[in-house]
């Protein structure tokens, strides 16, 4: 069988459809359709039947599909073994960051790659829902992810899901706030104050929820906001309190200050995730080391900087 036909049936059991198989792999959908019917004649059997206006893989073509996954994944095993003999991780790696990792990391990580001689890392950033980001590893090869304990939207999806940071989520709040002086805050203290949220959602709404069962009472959003830089002005106006990554939101306005939150676990955890094919590049492998080595230093660095006694 065509190592390349197998890979578009591997595309469809993933993407779902032809036409999206078609525009991730730069050919027509009857170009596409074509070639899974040669692939058809090659096994013998029906690999797909039309369901409504689409088509779906038979049980045959889902395991073929299964089968042409570890062909890929020898297949990159392969090149990557080959990159080894050669010292060399080369080519590009695609990658995609949410705002907040990808200004408090990537700077860094890009800096102790430019050594890399042939390796290209082009990133990219979007914060999207976070039950969409396993699709994403269908357009990069490597997507940053974050998401709360317990909670893996990509459990049994096949990826390989790479531990960066456990970050605490504190609740930032005005300097001059009547809770500035507390070490912490309970959910008793923060319920009934005027909140500064996410989109409906993202991982950080799961948090309000576990305020307000804790506190037994409603919180009241005023707003809401992907953006973390955005969240931190309102704040420093004193439009509302808010959770507020501690390690990578950067330098805090002057007129914010942030309390650790007790009695609810409030922290989310990130990771790098990558197709199991993809994870076998030795050019991919490269930037994931250097991600969780700039982690580590990342969380250090915070610790310390907490540990250093004031002025």
């Amino acid at each position: 069988m065509d190592v390349n036909r197998l890979d578009l049936l591997r595309e469809l059991a993933e993407r779902g459809s032809v036409t999206a198989v078609a525009e991730a792999t730069g050919r027509t959908p009857s170009a596409v359709s074509q070639q899974l019917k040669v692939l058809e004649r090659e096994a013998g059997m029906p690999l797909t039947e039309r369901v409504g206006r689409g088509v779906v893989l038979t049980s045959a073509g889902h395991a073929l599909a299964r089968s042409a996954t570890e062909v890929a994944i020898a297949l990159e095993r392969a090149n990557a073994l080959w990159d080894e003999f050669r010292n060399h991780p080369s080519g590009e790696v695609t990658l995609l960051t949410f705002p907040t990792i990808g200004a408090a990391l990537l700077p860094s990580v890009l800096a102790d790659l430019r050594s890399v001689a042939g390796l290209v890392v082009r990133a990219t950033d979007l914060d999207p829902e976070w039950a969409e980001f396993p699709e994403l590893t269908n357009e990069f090869d490597i997507v940053l992810a974050h998401t709360m304990p317990g909670e893996l939207p990509w459990g049994g999806r096949g990826l390989r899901a790479l531990p960066l940071l456990t970050e605490p989520l504190d609740i930032g709040m005005p300097a001059d706030h009547r809770l500035a002086g507390r070490a912490t805050v309970t959910p008793a203290d923060v319920v009934d104050e005027t909140w500064l949220g996410v989109p409906s959602g993202y991982p950080f709404e799961r948090i309000l929820h576990a305020i307000e069962q804790a506190a037994g009472a409603r919180i009241e959003v005023s707003q809401r906001f992907s953006d973390m830089r955005i969240v931190e002005a309102f704040i420093e106006a004193g439009h509302g309190i808010a959770l507020v990554p501690r390690h990578t939101s950067g330098a805090l306005p002057e007129g914010l200050v942030l309390k650790p939150l007790r009695g609810v676990a409030s922290v989310r955890q990130i990771f790098a995730l990558v197709r199991p094919d993809v994870a076998e590049r030795l050019a991919v492998r490269t930037v994931l080391d250097v991600l969780v080595d700039r982690a580590a230093r990342l969380e250090r660095s915070q610790a310390e900087a907490r540990d250093q006694p004031s002025a």
